[in-house]
């Protein structure tokens, strides 16, 4: 399917959209360190029923440059921004990790702009002392290696996929290799401080999300464990919790098929 690129200023700069399909719109924002494009596989899926948009984080892929932390609430205007440039009142959104937290945001926020929405892989919670302490140096190391480059590079891919993802699918692991050595460490770094250490705990606001919510959890996902994102759920009302069992923190990449199954499940509903 053919995506053309569309940029849109917003709060956090200028974010590129790539957009394709037609239909009812999906909105989807990647994991911290990913672009867009980690979401190729749903956009081929979803894109012969629905507008797709792919949107490129702030400091990520096309977009422009952090140069200075933010909070959860002005990436929850970028989204809002970003559907009012296409005209969009309410859409279906999934996210990712980063994308996932801010999806819940969104939906507590701006409960009139989300039709639905599937958060994956994420958290409410802020970040504990080991994963502020880990994320702080490697990304220390990175600016001082000028980016995510071996023998950073291994950590940063553990961070992301589980024992099953790297013994029987290499061409994952191989493309989330080569998304973290696109990543523009200087401008991403203030992502990554803004969320990791400064996320905020966001239980109590998730109370009051009224849209239909998926929470979808990776077994193997070891940034965030399940009971972890278990407890996400738990505060959203009503929201229905999966876990994918040979899946880690890329669920929609290591198991786009089974992904994609359940994403078309919970929309039919």
């Amino acid at each position: 399917m053919q995506l053309r690129d569309e940029f849109v200023q917003t709060v956090l700069g200028l974010v590129r959209v790539r957009v394709g399909g037609s239909g009812p719109a999906m909105v989807f924002w990647p994991s911290l360190l990913m672009d867009g494009s980690m979401w190729a596989a749903q956009a081929e899926h979803f894109g012969t029923a629905h507008t797709v948009l792919l949107v490129d984080p702030p400091g990520h892929g096309a977009s422009a440059p952090l140069t200075a932390p933010f909070d959860f609430e002005q990436c929850a205007q970028t989204i809002v921004q970003v559907l009012d440039r296409f005209g969009l009142d309410a859409v279906d959104y999934v996210g990712n990790s980063w994308g996932g937290m801010i999806g819940g945001t969104v939906a507590a926020r701006y409960p009139d702009r989300i039709r639905s929405a599937v958060l994956m892989n994420c958290t409410a919670s802020p970040a504990g002392l080991r994963q502020k302490v880990e994320f702080t140096v490697l990304t220390q190391l990175a600016r001082l290696r000028g980016g995510i480059r071996p023998p950073l590079r291994k950590p940063a891919v553990d961070a992301f996929v589980g024992p099953t993802t790297r013994r029987e699918r290499p061409e994952v692991v191989a493309k989330i290799e080569a998304a973290l050595a696109r990543v523009d460490v200087s401008a991403a770094r203030w992502a990554v401080a803004s969320v990791v250490p400064r996320r905020p705990d966001q239980l109590a606001l998730l109370g009051a999300v009224r849209s239909p919510v998926l929470v979808v959890a990776g077994r193997q996902d070891a940034t965030f464990p399940v009971a972890e994102t278990r407890l996400m759920a738990e505060a959203i009302p009503g929201a229905r919790f999966v876990v994918l069992e040979r899946a880690a923190h890329l669920a929609a990449l290591e198991a786009p098929a089974e992904v994609n199954a359940l994403i078309e499940e919970f929309l039919s509903r």
